[in-house]
């Protein structure tokens, strides 16, 4: 439909047309799409006309192909006159055709199952062949190799475990390990053929005087410390493929003699070291024994001979018999009883571990050292998780048993107040100790980490929950009620000086914690290799949060318990009118008494607390209370005011209604003017007493309109008669 596109293109038709002439060509067209899309664009009416004329110009155009090629058209009927009988002529031809083409078909087919049959014969006789040559190569090496090692052929069946008169030494091993090579591959690849069968005993032969002469070699290479001897033993060992041979065979002769005598229960009791000494004496067995093979198989001490590769004694044949030898005969250093002998016995077996991983000489050896089945063994053996719960259960059961009495006063040399909160810190820093800390459990004693920091949040959260609350709400409800309730679990009572040296321990710790990650945590985190410590941090961010986050219901409860204590005495300001009121008082001169007592209880908080609070916290609650009290006095004083106002008025109105229009004001100040002044007085004493808190009195916005109340009432208003 494309090409047809391309060779006969629809015609144009008006450009006000809502549609797009070659969306009709498309292979996706679809009508109901279509229709969707121009009906966004334009009405259904107007999109039913754009058809009608571009049908309409198809119509034209059609009539207009038909006119241009009609004697085509006509014609195409009379040109396929005579198909038929052409089509009947060629019928019979590709008939004989076909089969032709099938028995070339029939014998091709035959041909290649005949070629295949043959070929599957030749590759028969090839393998055949080829093990025939491989049991014909058999017999010749092994009586080559008897030969060589002097067997007589016919003690082959009876003596199966014949014995050399001589030991094999020198080159002739090495050609006879490289024919016995060859004969194990002959023999692998002839497996089960019954010629391998009857010749097994011979081989069996071959390989003990092989493996008797190897071993002789190589325990005169090691007695001899001569290096050629041990080269070419180990060259032999390898070329048969029995390098583990070879390392067992270290191991039976010289390891375990060793090991047995040093790794014992009263070698440690003995050593003035203990288990450290133990160990010391294991690692002096490397360089003493094994320094020679060390210089064969890895050059590390500069030989001047050839580096016979493929060979690990430290990790193959030195340390699973260190390994075996400490499960059996010291199984008590593994025991995780006692804490702290535990720790010890530890930190002294990874640091001989770390030692021996030194002695190794390479990463790779340190690879599969790690890898070994021994290593994993011996790590398994330490109870960590066990030792990890008994810590547990002394650094969190000290504290719990710590916030039993947690208002108990610390010690003096602490830098904390309460002994709950001196012990949280030595808790954390118990955790983190070297005594106690190991770097395995890392992950567990952050966790606790975490876990202390938590408990300490809680904690603050009961005390707020469970002491301040249910005393707020006995205060609310106007009397106590014993009994009723939970039972708060603290007594005696939390007191105000509590709560502050609650307040100021919890705010030291959130100050502490970032010092302790950064100078205890962090780098014991970096010595086992992390370093990317963001999200670690993150999660102490949070634990500090949920310490701080408590302090301010703290502070509010703190500011109101002493605002309540000093606005007792605000009361008495209402008693002003009655003391001026008919009394015949001289006219105030001072403050009134109940001025001295005002602040009291904010002046003995901050005498009593002022070891225990900040200066920036101690002025903020300062603040606080003045605030809070001079709202009261404000509301206090208006309604005294207020009053005052009002019986004065009823007064003059009741004078009035008594007396002639002469009447006259008496000379001298009236009652109600006295109690103005009164109040004008005590408020600038308040002031006066603010500014001794070291706290401007032009601070407090309600003390300015507390003041600026009394000073508009102490001006008289201006009377007049009637």
């Amino acid at each position: 439909m494309a090409g047809d596109t391309g060779k006969n293109p629809l015609p144009s038709g008006p450009s006000t047309l809502c549609f797009n002439k070659e969306d009709f060509m498309k292979e996706d067209f679809n009508v109901d799409q279509f229709i969707m899309e121009c009906r966004r664009r334009v009405q259904l009416e107007t999109l039913r006309d754009d058809l009608s004329i571009y049908l309409k110009v198809l119509k034209s155009a059609m009539i207009e192909l038909i006119n241009k090629d009609y004697a085509d058209f006509v014609n195409l009927s009379t040109n396929l006159v005579g198909m038929d009988k052409a089509i009947n002529n060629l019928t019979t031809p590709l008939e004989h055709l076909k089969e032709e083409v099938m028995g070339v078909q029939s014998a091709m087919s035959a041909a290649v199952v005949e070629v295949e049959e043959k070929l599957l014969k030749r590759k028969q006789c090839r393998q055949k062949k080829a093990c025939l040559q491989r049991l014909m190569n058999i017999i010749q090496s092994v009586e080559k190799i008897e030969k060589l090692l002097g067997i007589r052929a016919q003690l082959e069946e009876e003596e199966t475990h014949a014995q050399p008169t001589s030991q094999l030494t020198g080159q002739m091993i090495e050609r006879v390990a490289t024919e016995f090579n060859k004969l194990q591959f002959y023999v692998n690849k002839s497996r089960g053929m019954p010629l391998v069968e009857e010749i097994k005993p011979r081989i069996s032969t071959i390989t003990t005087t092989l493996q008797y002469s190897l071993e002789g070699s190589f325990t005169d290479g090691l007695n001899n410390k001569d290096t050629d001897v041990l080269r070419q033993c180990l060259r032999t060992y390898a070329t048969i493929n029995k390098m583990k041979d070879a390392e067992s065979l270290f191991r039976q002769l010289v390891v375990r003699p060793y090991m047995e005598e040093v790794i014992t229960e009263q070698f440690i009791r003995t050593n003035p070291h203990g288990l450290k000494g133990m160990y010391a004496k294991v690692l002096d067995f490397i360089p003493t024994h094994c320094k020679i093979l060390k210089e064969v198989t890895t050059g590390s001490f500069q030989s001047p001979g050839e580096v016979v590769q493929g060979y690990d004694f430290l990790v193959n044949a030195v340390w699973p018999e260190i390994v075996s030898n400490i499960e059996a005969r010291t199984p008590n250093i593994f025991a995780p009883g006692n804490p702290d002998i535990f720790h010890h016995r530890y930190t002294i077996s990874i640091d001989f571990l770390d030692k021996f991983e030194h002695q190794c000489g390479s990463q790779a050896s340190v690879k599969r050292l790690r890898a070994h089945p021994s290593f994993n063994t011996f790590m398994a053996k330490w109870s960590l998780p066990v030792y990890f719960q008994i810590r547990f259960q002394e650094i969190a059961g000290a504290f719990e048993t710590a916030l039993c009495s947690p208002f108990n006063n610390a010690e003096d040399t602490s830098t904390f107040r309460l002994h709950s909160t001196h012990n949280l810190w030595s808790c954390l820093k118990t955790c983190w100790s070297n005594d106690t800390f190991l770097p395995a459990l890392c992950h567990r004693f952050w966790k606790l980490t975490l876990q202390l920091l938590s408990r300490y949040a809680t904690w603050l959260t009961d005390v707020k929950e469970q002491e301040l609350d249910r005393r707020k709400q006995e205060e609310s409800d106007g009397a106590t009620k014993p009994g009723s309730g939970e039972p708060s679990g603290i007594q005696p009572p939390v007191t105000i000086g509590q709560i502050v040296c609650v307040i100021a321990d919890a705010q030291q710790v959130s100050d502490k914690v970032p010092s302790l990650f950064n100078e205890v945590i962090e780098p014991k985190l970096t010595s086992i290799g992390n370093q990317d410590n963001s999200l670690l941090l993150e999660s102490l961010q949070e634990s500090q949060e949920a310490i701080t986050n408590q302090l301010p219901s703290f502070g509010a409860y703190i500011i109101q318990e002493i605002t309540n204590q000093c606005s007792v005495n605000l009361k008495l300001v209402s008693d002003i009118p009655r003391l001026y009121r008919r009394t015949n008082r001289d006219v105030p001169s001072k403050p009134s008494t109940y001025l001295n007592s005002l602040l009291k209880p904010l002046e003995m908080f901050l005498e009593e607390n002022k070891t225990n609070l900040a200066k920036s916290r101690g002025q903020e609650w300062v603040l606080a209370v003045l605030q809070n009290l001079t709202e009261q006095y404000y509301s206090i004083v208006s309604d005294v005011l207020t009053a005052v106002k009002k019986m004065e008025d009823s007064l003059k109105r009741l004078k009035r209604s008594k007396t002639t229009p002469n009447f006259s004001i008496s000379q001298g100040m009236s009652d109600d003017d006295k109690i103005r002044l009164q109040m004008v007085l005590d408020v600038e004493n308040f002031g006066s007493k603010i500014e001794a808190l070291d706290i401007p009195k032009d601070s407090l916005e309600m003390y300015r309109k507390l003041h600026d109340l009394v000073e508009a009432a102490r001006t008289p208003a201006p009377i007049t008669a009637q």
